[in-house]
């Protein structure tokens, strides 16, 4: 029981209460991890048998996290616990009960390509314009129905969901829904959104199973509640149904994935479910200091539908939140870059100890650009996985065809690769004959001869006859022994290293990481079942977060915000802080949307340990036109008091004191915020004259010009041409890293590393 004395009392509370429905919400930087791990142990310490525990989570990096934390109280018997993302736990359970809905158990997991391959197919059989149909789109569409729990024949049959598609002129939405459907069944597959849609389908359908799961899964625990969608929700309900021992953990301030189905209103409605719940707040903040606290509180006090918190820290104050303007993107890059450097050279940081974070993709490049003529390695998060690699899908797809031979995308994969003289032709002509006749194209390529002319059918039954070959040999290897026999029968080995060229052995040495990478998994101790077909499920339930195969290395992270989600780091910037880009242009239709965007930033700003730095540009290139921009609303919702304004810009004067001039200061809107007015448009205070940051910021002289500093000593005055006049008072380092604490009248005591200052000496 030592393993609760560490607990503040409302982490405390919480843990102890293990019977009944609960809810913790827990505010950003409030230890929730620890609680969940805690609260677990402490279910098996007073007797509950961890078989008859489901913990669910949204990333596999937090079951690993959690069971690893676990297994250090309670011993081996953590390695019994149901636990992993929705994903994985309910493709665990649909392998063992998959005859039930018509599946094979070794089902094959489309991944997105897999599935957007099988509708350009669709849509190209149909005859239809790819442009109106546009994959994505279309993919999207079947997405969010499955999401809802609405199959292709009650898509067909809804009225409005038919005007819909009517109005955007797609009217054949609903057939290709139905063909999508029908060719992931014949070929044994299902995509992501499939496996909680089939598991619902499953408890539905069987209610046999439905009691199965309710009695084994006596204790259910939910992280990240606040971002379940409706098919997540109907799960776990149902399985909560018998006990009610459901505890979920989430915090709605960080709900910001409705474009994924997320349904905020499952968490502030939670209550409704169970009446008798018991709700526990964690308000501690012990990641970030005050003032960033601060901050994202007067940011979250804005929206109305939330759950009243005060998140607090007891760390120190901390650097105030500096904000930057630039006259456009290119220069608020290099702001930030050259900010980057200065921090790092003071304050003896690496790199890994930044991050900068944007609201969309596109904005990376003005950031890459200033990092890379800087000289500042740098990494950006939510590129191209390993696992997406061209090489490694072919790799995979003959595994997959291996135990799965019905999987038509992984035989289109590899069936001319490496090539065989099998054309396209032939492919399209394995395809039509396959559905003409109502069988798998496997069974159209092992029959060969009943299908195809000679001399392509003996090609074909090559084919089918290596696949076969692969088929008996699995089941008497090891997961890496059976990989590499694959890897090199196949001919896709020796196809690799006889390409010389530097993207051929980088081909290659993939290849070679990710049969390292099975040799790894074949001699783990924690796993009872090794074998190849378990380790592909493995990867093909990753996240995101478990992409990254250099996560170690020392580079500035750069990200969108909706990927920081979860990670946290000493210094970050956010960037772009505009009208119509944060908040964008497509959330102030509704005050939903809005308040998405307002819980976006406050996630944003709560990644930050020790500081937070916020940048926008007044002008920025969108489609090749140089537009101008205006303040973030935000920026107006952040109580001055917590705020450094850091301007090198000066763009034409306005009511809005982000965009005038910095000697006119602005006071912020109550705590209140706008909750009761209008949220749509943006209110702009008239500047009022006041001694604050504003009123401090200094105009450079005439002319300034920085001078050559390399003479610079303790007692000399010099203008800064943001900080105005101050006197040297130490010296300190070796070039080209000295650095100068300096004492400006206006603004106090800074220390700056010389190479950057930009100081003009006023005298000696």
């Amino acid at each position: 029981m030592d393993y609760l004395q560490g607990l503040n009392p409302e982490q405390r509370a919480a843990v102890e209460q293990i019977n009944g429905p609960v809810m913790i919400v827990a505010g950003a930087g409030s230890g929730k991890t620890r609680v969940i791990t805690f609260r677990v142990a402490h279910l098996i310490n007073k007797g509950v048998d961890a078989f008859n525990i489901l913990v669910l989570t949204f990333t596999n990096k937090a079951a690993r996290e959690m069971r690893d934390r676990i297994t250090k109280i309670v011993g081996p018997d953590a390695k019994n616990i149901w636990m992993g993302t929705f994903h994985s736990v309910f493709a665990k359970l649909l392998r063992i009960e998959a005859d039930k809905i018509g599946y094979p158990s070794n089902f094959t997991i489309y991944d997105t390509d897999d599935s957007k391959s099988v509708l350009r197919a669709i849509i190209k059989e149909m005859n239809l314009d790819d442009k109106l149909y546009a994959v994505n789109l279309v993919l999207n569409r079947i997405s969010a129905a499955k999401n809802n729990l609405v199959s292709w024949m009650e898509y067909q049959k809804n009225d409005q969901i038919q005007a819909d598609d009517i109005a955007t002129k797609r009217p054949m939405l609903g057939t290709i829904y139905q063909n999508y459907a029908t060719r992931c069944y014949r070929a044994g597959a299902m995509d992501f959104d499939d496996l909680l849609y089939k598991t619902n389908e499953l408890l539905k359908l069987h209610p046999e199973v439905l009691n199965k799961y309710q009695h084994k899964f006596k204790y259910l625990m939910v992280d990240e509640y606040q971002d379940t969608n409706f098919s997540q929700y109907l799960i776990v309900k149902k399985l909560a149904a018998v006990n009610e021992n459901i505890c979920v953990v989430g915090d709605d301030a960080q709900s910001i994935y409705a474009f994924r189905g997320a349904n905020i209103q499952n968490i502030l409605n939670f209550e409704k479910d169970y009446p008798d719940l018991k709700v526990f707040k964690l308000e501690q903040n012990y990641r970030s200091t005050q003032n960033i606290v601060n901050i994202a509180n007067s940011i979250i006090a804005n929206n109305k539908d939330q759950l009243k918190k005060r998140v607090f820290s007891e760390k120190e104050a901390g650097d105030k939140i500096k904000v930057m303007r630039a006259f456009s993107d290119n220069e608020e890059g290099k702001l930030v870059a050259e900010d980057i450097m200065q921090q790092r050279s003071t304050k003896g940081l690496n790199w890994h100890d930044f991050a900068i974070l944007y609201r969309t993709n596109a904005q990376s490049r003005s950031m890459e650009e200033a990092l890379r003529k800087l000289g500042i390695p740098y990494k950006i998060y939510g590129g191209l996985s390993f696992y997406q690699r061209k090489e490694i899908k072919d790799l995979i797809a003959y595994f997959r065809i291996t135990f799965n031979p019905s999987d038509e995308e992984a035989i289109k994969r590899v069936i001319n690769y490496p090539r065989r003289g099998i054309g396209d032709t032939t492919v399209d002509h394995i395809i039509v004959s396959a559905d003409k006749n109502q069988v798998t194209p496997f069974e159209v390529i092992i029959n060969a001869s009943q299908y195809l002319d000679g001399r392509t059918a003996g090609k074909v039954s090559m084919f089918a006859t290596m696949i076969q070959s692969f088929q008996v040999i699995v089941k008497n290897l090891s997961a890496y022994e059976a990989a590499l026999h694959i890897a090199q029968h196949s001919g896709l080995l020796k196809d690799l290293y006889e390409d010389k060229s530097v993207e051929g052995l980088n081909r290659y040495e993939n290849i070679q990481e990710l049969l390292n990478g099975i040799k790894e998994f074949s001699e783990r101790e924690d796993l009872e079942e090794k074998g190849l077909d378990v380790f592909m499920q493995d990867i093909a339930l990753l996240t995101n977060d478990d992409n990254d195969k250099n996560k170690d290395a020392d580079t500035v992270s750069l990200m969108t915000i909706h990927s920081s989600k979860g990670l946290e780091f000493p210094q970050v910037y956010v960037v772009g802080l505009e009208e119509n880009l944060f908040p964008s242009q497509m959330s102030l239709n509704s005050r939903s949307d809005l308040e998405e965007e307002r819980r976006l930033f406050y996630v944003a700003t709560t990644r930050a340990e020790s500081k937070l730095t916020i940048s926008y540009a007044t002008s920025r290139f969108k489609f090749g036109t140089l537009i101008s921009c205006e303040p973030s609303r935000f920026l107006d919702e952040i109580d001055a008091q917590y705020l450094e304004l850091d301007f090198t810009a000066k763009p034409a004067s306005s009511n809005n004191p982000f965009f005038g001039d910095e000697r006119t200061a602005w006071t912020s809107k109550n705590s209140s915020g706008n909750a009761s007015g209008d949220t749509f448009s943006k209110p702009k205070a008239p500047p009022v004259k006041t001694t604050s940051i504003l009123a401090k910021a200094h105009v450079p002289s005439a002319g300034f010009a920085p001078s050559d500093t390399t003479g610079l000593q303790v007692g000399m005055e010099v203008e800064h041409e943001r900080f105005g006049y101050g006197k040297v008072l130490t010296l300190e380092g070796n070039k080209p890293d000295i650095k100068a604490t300096i004492f400006f009248k206006e603004i106090g005591q800074k220390q700056l590393l010389l190479k950057f200052a930009k100081l003009r000496i006023v005298n000696n």
